[in-house]
């Protein structure tokens, strides 16, 4: 198991600035997954690790081995890291046995070892003698994920393996692909747009948005306490009103709510703060009302609702609840609407 790190690299294609002074640490044997939007550079980075590309400055390096910096670049073949392609690039005229014993160097093509791997990545062993156009594709990630293991890397990287597979086989394949990466132990770099994928794939969250490296760190504290009122938008539904210092935290379209973490730098003149929809707690107004329902649409298992706050300055507020709660509720009906749990304050626009 060997440490990744990465320091202020930097990648432009002709005037187009892609990565701008990323600096990352992936400790040895862990799992980081990178997300970002389409055009954020992900996986420009991903390509710089695996020495498909030469970076403009900044170095890279796996433990003590530097394997790109300036006047230094270690070719892609000769780094010991694994690559797992969005589309798995399985090679069609060949076997499930014969792809995977592919990634093995020809002197150590050992069939233990390939059927070592294969029982990994939770391959039946009755898949051995077909060819990839006979796999689902959940199969097929799997299959390329056991070509790359084979060889013991060093770092397996994954581009964007599950974007192709359907809601079901997507979480199906991945939680296969986490749980052989967490038995091989092999440290491992994810890149993705989506992210659920990217909050629940291990222990270390990198953003990258606009060719920057913006916030990093352990998933659920990335998720808690982002950078940037866009970074939480793009992590999850996030709520964002006006908010202006109160005792005890701060005012809002929906009350007094308590503040569990400060981005205005201590300024007192407030600014906007930000709520998860799983904080908020609704029921038919009793008396006293804060919120009216603007709309109600079923979806099946569940029902999103409109709420529109009240006072001389009403914002809305998309809600997803249960359908046997939604049920419940109508255009025009007041509601009470409560905040379990504090909000992370920002400086107004």
């Amino acid at each position: 198991m060997t440490t990744l790190s990465l320091t202020g690299v930097a990648k432009s294609f002709g005037r187009v600035e892609v990565l701008r002074d990323v600096s990352l640490t992936v400790p040895a044997g862990t799992r980081t997954a990178v997300v970002g939007a389409s055009g954020s550079g992900k996986s420009t980075l991903l390509r710089l690790i695996a020495g498909f590309e030469r970076a403009d400055i900044g170095s890279i390096s796996l433990g003590s081995t530097t394997l790109a910096a300036p006047g230094r670049f270690v070719a892609a073949h000769r780094r010991g890291i694994g690559y797992v392609a969005q589309d798995g690039a399985l090679f069609p005229h060949l076997t499930v046995e014969q792809n995977v014993r592919f990634g093995l160097p020809r002197r150590r093509r050992d069939p233990v070892r390939v059927r070592e791997v294969m029982e990994l990545a939770s391959l039946d062993p009755e898949l051995a003698g077909r060819y990839p156009h006979q796999l689902s594709g959940g199969q097929q990630q799997r299959v390329a994920l056991a070509r790359a293991l084979a060889p013991r890397p060093a770092v397996v990287l994954l581009d964007e393996p599950f974007s192709a597979l359907d809601t079901g086989l997507r979480e199906q394949t991945r939680q296969a692909v986490i749980d052989a990466l967490e038995a091989s132990g092999v440290t491992t770099v994810l890149v993705t747009h989506d992210h659920d994928e990217a909050l629940s794939f291990g222990g270390q969250i990198a953003v990258i948005a606009a060719g920057r490296l913006v916030q990093s760190g352990a998933p659920a504290a990335v998720f808690d306490n982002p950078v940037s009122t866009e970074i939480a938008a793009f992590l999850g539904a996030a709520i964002v009103l006006p908010a202006s210092p109160s005792p005890g935290g701060v005012d809002c379209a929906l009350g007094r709510v308590a503040v569990r973490h400060d981005r205005t730098g201590g300024s007192a003149s407030g600014g906007r703060v930000l709520l998860r929809p799983a904080q908020l707690g609704l029921s038919p107004a009793n008396g006293t009302h804060n919120a009216v329902v603007e709309d109600v649409r079923p979806r099946g298992s569940h029902a999103e609702l409109l709420l529109r706050t009240a006072g001389a300055a009403p914002v809305l507020i998309p809600l997803r609840v249960p359908a046997h709660e939604g049920s419940g509720y109508h255009a025009g009906m007041p509601v009470s609407v409560t905040v379990a749990g504090g909000g992370v304050l920002y400086p107004a626009d």
